[in-house]
């Protein structure tokens, strides 16, 4: 081999380093202030986030979120502002000023300056990331939301504090028109302990189920590796810090619950003012104001004058007769970020308690496992503390006029239900009150104050988590993913055998259609079932509302008989004559009362389409799919199965999961629909925790 010469040698090692140079650019001239790293896009679109400060995962985070959701993650800042009536006209004008009216773009300056010192470096860094993609990539943003940008770490505290506490808690929907309006969606949880699991390993399964369209609940994930973190899991859009999660020693998951996070008080109005202790005060009032885009461009002022009472901000109901006055939980607590990123760095039951103690996330059940062999289920929120009433009660307007009804704090994390490595070796919620976190039963409504949680009824949902979870002593981690994968209904598996009794007798036609198509059923929602269609019809006619009302059962659900009600037939020959209706309206909807189920029932994002399976959760269906209504020959998830994911803390740890809908939203990506197939399938893909087999499949690699 011939020798190389000196210069030789010199000018490649200067080639060399140039193109190292080149390879480790920073995405923007900013990036090195956060500490430098890069980002590893995957096959599926998931970022993995290796940063060498934790202000440079954020920063990583940031940029990796404008890259999949730049235009909704600006137009959900926008609305955050309360600015997006300036921005986009008339139809945010309302929201706008509900958010005005609340005070949160000053609260969350406030809220801003009230993180640490650290903190405040995070969430500057994370918006320092999504201003250097969209500088970067001018092309891949929406020019109608590029005038939110810049944005700064307020912005990102300032989207929080909207969807925690004026979206998920204390909405204008919820507090205006109907306080059990659910903005939140459902989700499913499980967490299995080593003495249940085949393996001797906890299993931890996190399964939200939220609106399908992008919006603020749209699910996003991401890996983030830097100093003392190294996080796998899921957060919506926006937030800097995930949600769902799991690390190589334990794992959390959240489902929404039914924490009364906020008191409206029905205020008796009297000479200018409002009653209150035997007394007329005056209101305090101030005047406030936001922008409205008009079609030519120009912006209008809208000044309006805001009152307070003694309990909060005042707004006159829609039937305009009823003032009320409104008091929400946790305005004094900033720190639900740093809450959940310390949840994700913990490594142990005692550094996640105490993050957990620090009572700052409002409200949202919270199941945890880990590598130890804990397990937890904690129905968690900031609950306000009251002398006497239930839940019931609470969430409608209550007298005003006196301070018995005013409360003044929230109970504590020892206060609260919740279940710790229970004899059973599993917890588990389906949105369902605390009750049935395990089986046998814990904890007893008797316990906690009427206001914590209905007694019931618990949904058929929950009822099948807890059947799936306690159909044998042992559960592997194929048997876990498997019955996280069932579609049965337990309505069917209830009400089908009294129903075919009550129709044996019938001459008509389209009753014994019905009846020899149920009995050839599985009671399965698969996109081969040709009964699917007819039960859920019949199941719509005899459970209206949802499928929740009760009062054609024989037997109401009771918590003496929690996994067996509500069953039976109260009137046979009625459930008969419902059965012949949901014939016709079967016929009706789909074309044919023996339809398959996956030909009407489709998972159909862009140029995708393939056949569905999972159904209505309240007929107690654990694969839960909300389905729309019927639009050009199919129906289209409207929420549920959004994502999964489901891990097993051994050596080494078993991880796999999908996100229905893809991880990116931005026109154009292919990882807006690439994940449809499993879910068709029924099948996982298997996370990548472990940067050797990230590497294996890296799509694009990002240096900042």
């Amino acid at each position: 081999m011939m020798a190389m010469r000196p210069m030789n040698m010199m000018m490649v090692a200067m080639a060399a380093s140039v193109a190292a140079a080149a390879m480790a650019a920073p995405a923007d001239k900013s990036a090195v202030q956060w500490g430098g790293g890069e980002i590893l896009w995957d096959s599926f679109g998931v970022p993995h986030i290796y940063a060498k400060t934790e202000e440079g995962g954020f920063y990583g985070f940031g940029y990796a979120q404008a890259q999949s959701h730049g235009d909704l993650l600006l137009r959900i800042y926008g609305e955050s502002r309360a600015r997006a009536a300036e921005y986009w006209g008339d139809k945010y004008a309302d929201q706008d000023k509900w958010l005005v009216a609340n005070d949160v773009p000053e609260r969350s300056a406030l809220w801003f300056r009230q993180q640490s010192p650290q903190m405040r470096k995070n969430l500057d860094a994370f918006a320092a990331g999504v201003n250097a993609y969209a500088a970067a990539h001018p092309d891949a943003i929406d020019p109608a939301v590029r005038v939110v940008l810049p944005l700064k770490g307020v912005d990102i505290i300032a989207h929080a504090h909207r969807l925690m506490n004026f979206g998920y808690i204390a909405s204008d929907r919820k507090v205006l028109v109907d306080s059990s309006v659910n903005e939140a969606g459902g989700s499913n949880a499980w967490a299995v302990a080593p003495s249940r699991s085949a393996s001797g390993k906890a299993m931890l399964l996190a399964n939200p189920h939220l609106p399908w369209a992008p919006s603020q609940l749209t699910y996003y994930e991401a890996h983030i590796n830097a100093p003392g973190m190294a996080i796998y899991g899921a957060t919506q859009v926006g937030l800097p810090v995930l949600r769902f999660g799991f690390n190589k020693d334990l794992g959390f998951t959240n489902t929404v619950n039914t924490m009364q996070g906020f008191t409206s008080y029905k205020l008796t109005l009297a000479d200018g003012g409002y009653s209150f202790d035997g007394k007329i005060l005056p209101f305090k009032t101030a005047t406030k104001s936001y922008k409205v885009k008009q079609a030519d461009g120009t912006l209008k002022t809208i000044s309006f004058e805001q009152k307070s009472a003694v309990q909060g901000p005042v707004f006159t109901l829609p039937d305009g007769k009823t003032t009320i006055a409104l008091k929400v939980a946790g305005l004094d607590r900033p720190g639900v970020l740093e809450q959940y990123l310390d949840m994700g760095k913990a490594h142990d039951w005692a550094g996640f308690q105490k993050a957990l103690r620090k009572m700052q996330v409002p409200m949202f059940n919270i199941v945890y496992a880990d590598r130890a062999g804990h397990i937890l289920y904690l129905d968690n929120g900031l609950l306000p503390k009251h002398a006497s009433g239930d839940l019931k009660y609470w969430s409608a307007p209550v007298p005003g006029d006196t301070s018995a009804t005013l409360w003044k704090d929230v109970h504590s994390y020892d206060d609260l239900p919740k279940v710790l490595d229970p004899a059973s070796g599993f917890v588990q919620n389906a949105n369902d009150p605390p009750w049935l976190a395990t089986w046998p039963r814990q904890l007893d409504p008797r316990a906690f104050p009427a206001y914590v949680a209905p007694v019931g009824p618990v949904s058929q949902r929950a009822q099948m988590s807890v059947k799936l979870m306690t159909q044998s002593d042992k559960i592997s981690f194929d048997d876990f993913v498997a019955r996280k994968l069932t579609t049965t209904s337990l309505m069917a598996e209830r009400m089908i055998p009294d129903l075919l009794a009550a129709a044996a007798g019938s001459t008509d036609a389209d009753v014994q259609s019905a009846v020899a198509l149920l009995k050839g059923w599985d009671n399965r929602f698969e996109a081969d079932s040709r009964a699917a269609l007819l039960f859920e019809t019949w199941a719509a006619l005899f459970a209206p509302r949802n499928f929740t009302d009760q009062s054609n059962y024989a037997v109401k659900w009771t918590l003496d008989d929690p996994l067996q009600t509500p069953r039976g037939l109260k009137d046979p020959a009625a459930a008969v004559a419902m059965l012949k209706q949901a014939v016709v309206r079967t016929k009706q909807l789909y074309g044919a009362v023996d339809r398959p189920y996956g030909e009407v029932s489709r998972f159909h994002l862009g140029d995708v389409s393939v056949p569905a399976n999972g159904g209505f959760g309240n007929t107690g269906v654990f694969r839960t799919i909300t389905w729309g209504p019927m639009k050009n020959g199919e129906r289209l998830p409207v929420h549920g199965e959004t994502w999964v994911s489901m891990v097993e803390f051994g050596t080494p740890m078993k991880a796999v999961g999908v996100m229905s809908y893809g991880n990116s939203s931005q026109k154009g990506s292919k990882h807006n629909s690439d994940q449809l197939q499993f879910l068709a399938d029924k099948t996982f893909r298997t996370l990548w925790i472990d940067r050797a087999e990230v590497e294996k499949h890296v799509e694009e690699k990002v240096a900042f």
